[in-house]
């Protein structure tokens, strides 16, 4: 990684952020200007912030933090579940997408601030696991129990799976008004 940058690439590609010397070699090629791909292993988008912060010392959090805010431009985190058919998987997915009141909650590190934020930018592209779980169990191609599995919000999904039944029912001529 760090020989990299004198290749001359226009795009690097990290299979992995595993430890802070990788981090910090990705986060500053991507301060040069290049575009960095990498996977990271957390639950969701605002954990990944979280745990690339947190895998440095801690007098380089500071230093880590402003890198993050000014260079990183999205991140999206991925769930493979099963499809409803039993053939194959099934991309439920969250996209957080660097805006100015996100990379200030980066900056204060007010990581619960996120969620709420991902929330309201769906203008700018993004949107929660919940609401791709959603999206996904109105396709019918994932099953209830398995968007429970991957929820943030148990409530919110029931609230899904029960309207969707209830349409079922409906449906099907059990309900009369």
């Amino acid at each position: 990684m760090r020989h990299v940058l004198r290749q001359d690439p226009d795009v690097i590609l990290v299979s992995e952020l595993r430890d802070y010397e990788t981090m910090q070699a990705a986060v500053t090629a991507a301060e040069t200007g290049h575009l960095v791909l990498s996977t990271l292993h957390t639950i969701d988008a605002p954990k990944a912030l979280d745990r690339m912060i947190d895998a440095f010392p801690a007098d380089q959090q500071g230093q880590i933090i402003a890198q993050l805010a000014n260079c990183l431009q999205a991140v999206v985190s991925q769930h493979l579940l099963p499809h409803a058919s039993g053939q194959g998987r099934v991309l439920a997915s969250e996209v957080m997408m660097m805006n100015y009141a996100i990379r200030n909650c980066l900056r204060g590190r007010k990581f619960e601030q996120i969620l709420g934020l991902i929330e309201i930018g769906r203008n700018e592209g993004m949107h929660t696991i919940d609401e791709s779980l959603g999206k996904l169990l109105r396709q019918r191609v994932i099953l209830g129990e398995d968007a429970l599995g991957h929820c943030r919000d148990r409530e919110a999904i029931q609230k899904v799976i029960d309207e969707i039944e209830a349409a079922d029912r409906k449906k099907k001529g059990g309900w009369r008004l």
